[in-house]
């Protein structure tokens, strides 16, 4: 039961994803998030505070289906922050939103994906591109058209605390997650999306969530920790920001092509989607927003210390070579020749016996 639970869960994020037909175009398709090396200046707890002096980067939230500026996000854009400490790579987005939860119904809550090209092949549009359907996609026939999925749906999170990967769905090998509903998924298009671990002909027992994350709204005044019966937690129509907070190893023990790999110093491509119930109305499964109608470049920085550091170029370490060299042999020399005076003056003195003293 949990198993079929899972895949339906699957399915119906597959159909909130769904395109159609060929891919739209817009102006000013693309963009650039900058993850800066910053270890140990993130806390993930939802909270923007520690983000202030990390760059952002902005981007009208259009209709997926339909990038027309006309019909973008009336709340405004989209900001994006990234940093790494090396090991993980973090994540923050703001929208501003007024406040709407509704425990329980996710598409009366607001939710936030973000999506990361694996295969070579795969198109930022119809979520990979491959061309099968749902009865004939498999890992060999959609091969390179991978793409890597995070999707947060807050109708069970409670703001401030932390959902994700856990032990729990972890043993279970796939990358669900029961408590908040932010789930590890790939993609090879809209019709073909599973939960990390789980496929359309077979299961793998040793996948996992790889994500953490956490969620906020500025109107919110309750700092010391909301539990489950402070729902819905703030006042409904608040003005305000939301903040999705998120983390993710940069490299994982994905086996299977489902986990997008991040590498220093090289770009990867990435995707923001968002959707909100406008005017108190659940949002519908098309019915999401993008940062961008094409691929976003994350680009994830080495250390300062790191870009700064440039060897001396190879003549110059061949002069001081040269020269330790020549003051090497010219040693040598010196102490051949005491060697040698001292060994001549030596064999002039004359010996005389104690006795003919």
């Amino acid at each position: 039961m949990r198993l079929l639970a899972l895949l339906l869960a699957a399915a119906a994020l597959a159909a909130a994803h769904e395109h159609h037909g060929e891919a739209p175009t817009c102006a000013g398709g693309g963009g650039r998030v900058l993850a800066e090396f910053r270890p140990g200046e993130v806390t993930l707890d939802g909270h923007p505070a520690d983000w202030e002096t990390v760059e952002a980067s902005e981007f009208p939230l259009l209709p997926a289906l339909d990038p027309d500026e006309d019909k973008a996000y009336t709340g405004g854009k989209v900001t994006v922050k990234a940093v790494h400490d090396g090991v993980n790579v973090f994540f923050m987005l703001q929208v501003d939103g007024d406040y709407a939860y509704t425990k329980g119904d996710n598409k009366k809550c607001p939710s936030v994906a973000l999506m990361f090209q694996v295969g070579e092949k795969a198109t930022y549009y119809d979520m990979g591109g491959c061309k099968d359907l749902p009865d004939s996609c498999t890992s060999k026939s959609c091969r390179d058209h991978e793409v890597d999925i995070m999707h947060f749906s807050v109708g069970n999170a409670i703001p401030g605390r932390l959902y994700g990967g856990n032990h729990i769905d972890n043993a279970a090998g796939n990358g669900g997650d029961r408590f908040g509903h932010l789930v590890d998924t790939y993609a090879w298009n809209p019709h073909c999306r599973y939960l990390d671990g789980i496929g359309p002909k077979e299961n793998n027992s040793n996948a996992q969530n790889d994500w953490h994350g956490a969620w906020w709204h500025n109107s919110l005044t309750f700092h010391s920790g909301f539990v489950d019966d402070d729902s819905p937690y703030g006042k409904q129509d608040d003005k305000g920001t939301y903040y999705f907070e998120f983390s993710r190893p940069l490299r994982t023990m994905d086996q299977f092509q489902q986990d997008a790999q991040f590498t220093i110093g090289e770009p990867s491509n990435m995707a923001v989607a968002f959707w909100y119930p406008t005017d108190g109305k659940p949002w519908s499964n098309s019915q999401h927003y993008s940062a961008s109608c094409d691929w976003l470049t994350l680009d994830i920085q080495p250390s300062l210390e790191a870009s700064q550091y440039h060897p001396a170029p190879n003549r110059s370490w061949d002069a001081a070579t040269a020269f330790a060299l020549l003051l090497s042999v010219v040693a040598v020399c010196v102490s051949i020749f005491v060697g040698y005076s001292t060994s001549k003056n030596k064999s002039s003195i004359q010996f005389t016996p104690l006795e003919e003293i």
